[in-house]
């Protein structure tokens, strides 16, 4: 009697686990085993070392693991390697374009290793960065490709590098200069890639250029401001005079259309000269510019020049193409991947990589009369 009742609470609880779930269980490495007719060990060799098994064994586990269905398991698979293939991204924003086409060629190198990614966003909140970069610790990732945020402020950089160096994983910066000692960077030179636009506006002869710029806490305004500038002064002229800054609360299009609209505005209750010119820290900016422009009837580029930055899939496709700053989004993003799985083996060895930036000129700009 005992062995009857265990075994009905056995057959219970079979058939509990199976309706509980609504499902079969998943299939096992014995279950492909006893499928292909071979031992486990056979199974597994096939999976991890295929070179050690004949092609017709090899063939009989690949069926059988087609016919059952079986997955895997990555934890199991780390657990033997002593590897993790998870590689962890933090993003400022999920909204911008540039850091999707760049999450492209972070996918692209991991390919090549057998990662994967697993991407979020700080939202440009320095303390959800802390709480990212620990998160991805504690998974056990093989690394972290960080974006920082809130760099501008001296006090955040110093408790982001006490988190990093007391990390247990590799961390690479990416789209951001070496903030932090013996950290890989992979950057670009935004200085530099803002004056070819500003330098291009100068020489068409727009001498009134509204800049609509994203919130200074972004290390990027910052640059792209400076290089705005430095452009209108390798020119022999005077920022003051040559530049209307206008601040947008973020780095959207709506952002964008609200400093468009300030802009124009405060151009037309004005004395001076008017703007003849619109050049955006970034596309998406330009984007929401461009839609005001329209809206007012103001014709680009004959009533108003404009360019914006990144050069996103969409800036050529636009009803006028934008003239943008091309940032080399797939290479810096392929570079950044590449820099980190070579730090998880020398540790001891940063890679600091900056890359420069080409102006793609199109319809959206003009000379001025």
């Amino acid at each position: 009697m005992p062995h009857q009742a265990e075994g009905r609470r056995t057959q219970q609880r079979g058939m509990s686990a199976v309706t509980m779930s609504g499902e079969q269980p998943r299939p096992s490495v014995r279950d492909v085993a006893k499928a292909a007719g071979v031992s486990v060990g056979t199974v597994s060799h096939v999976l991890n070392h295929p070179e050690r098994v004949s092609e017709e064994t090899r063939q009989r586990v690949h069926d059988a693991v087609t016919s059952l269905g079986f997955v895997r398991s990555a934890s199991a698979r780390q657990l033997r390697q002593g590897t993790s293939t998870t590689v962890g991204v933090i993003i400022l924003d999920f909204t911008n374009p540039f850091f999707m086409e760049a999450a492209q060629g972070i996918d692209q190198r991991l390919q090549r290793d057998g990662c994967i990614m697993t991407i979020a966003s700080s939202n440009g909140e320095p303390r959800r960065q802390l709480e990212l970069l620990r998160i991805y610790e504690s998974m056990q990732a093989r690394g972290i490709i960080l974006t920082p945020c809130g760099t501008q402020s001296p006090a955040v950089v110093e408790e982001l590098d006490r988190v990093i160096h007391k990390l247990k994983v590799p961390v690479v910066l990416f789209d951001h200069p070496a903030i932090i000692t013996g950290i890989p960077t992979v950057d670009v030179d935004d200085v530099t890639g803002q004056s070819h636009a500003i330098n291009h506006l100068l020489e068409l002869g727009h001498r009134r250029i509204g800049f609509i710029n994203g919130p200074f806490s972004v290390r990027q305004a910052v640059d792209r401001w400076d290089g705005a500038c430095h452009a209108v002064r390798a020119y022999g002229l005077d920022p003051e005079d040559v530049l209307t800054l206008q601040t947008a609360s973020a780095f959207t299009a709506a952002a964008g259309a609200e400093a468009a609209q300030v802009l124009l505005d405060t151009s037309s209750d004005t004395n001076d000269s008017p703007v003849t010119a619109f050049a955006c820290a970034n596309d998406v900016l330009a984007i929401g510019a461009m839609r005001v422009l329209r809206a007012r009837n103001i014709p680009i580029p004959q009533g108003m020049a404009i360019t914006g930055y990144d050069d996103i899939q969409v800036a050529a496709e636009l009803i006028t193409p934008l003239t943008s700053v091309r940032q080399p989004m797939r290479k810096m993003g392929w570079h950044a991947a590449d820099n980190l799985l070579a730090a998880a083996q020398n540790p001891d060895t940063p890679y600091t990589e900056l890359f420069q930036p080409e102006l793609s000129i199109r319809e959206s700009t003009a000379g001025h009369c």
